[in-house]
């Protein structure tokens, strides 16, 4: 069995409080699409989504970023088509509230990959050179094959965006494909 993981596609990380923008509009059908089909097929999908508490002087990201992500708010809501494909399998896709960059850190993400047997994790989502990237490097310290469906992830460094990719290749060993 293999896993989807989709990190951070929320209002706030595509069009808000901390946008990637036009890059990220530009890939969310690939997103929702992607998304719909490793749930309908029965793979393991986790909704990887960032999530930051109002006035948090503690957390690390507060002096890097501006507020984002707040709990209760429409900025950490699913943005666009990805939202309506939420809705519809609910039921069968995991959320899972994290607070660093890495779905790893903090998180449950790692016992619900092996009670399920899954070997193999596909990445989408924002940033790429961010969550994206801590995701996949904790994914690979962890032993996991690696997928990166290079058009269905954007970050707001084009620079950024273009090193991560060729990092989840040459360092990683991640299979960069598009879908």
């Amino acid at each position: 069995m293999k896993a989807l993981i989709v990190i951070d596609f929320t209002n706030d990380f595509v069009d808000g409080k901390l946008p990637v923008g036009e890059p990220a509009v530009a890939i969310q059908h690939t997103v929702a699409a992607l998304t719909k089909s490793y749930a309908d097929r029965g793979d393991f999908v986790v909704m990887a989504v960032d999530l930051h508490e109002e006035n948090d002087s503690l957390h690390p990201e507060t002096n890097l970023f501006p507020p984002h992500n707040i709990r209760g708010t429409k900025g950490r809501e699913l943005y666009g088509e990805l939202a309506a494909v939420y809705e519809d399998r609910k039921d069968v896709i995991y959320w899972m509230d994290k607070t660093r960059y890495s779905a790893f850190c903090g998180t449950d993400l790692e016992v619900k990959l092996r009670e399920r047997g899954i070997t193999e994790v596909a990445l989408i989502g924002v940033c790429t050179d961010i969550c994206v990237l801590h995701t996949a490097v904790d994914a690979y310290n962890r032993g996991y094959s690696i997928k990166i469906y290079e058009d269905a992830v954007a970050s707001f460094n084009a620079d950024g965006h273009r090193w991560a990719l060729g990092h989840f290749k040459g360092s990683l060993g991640a299979a960069v494909v598009r879908s």
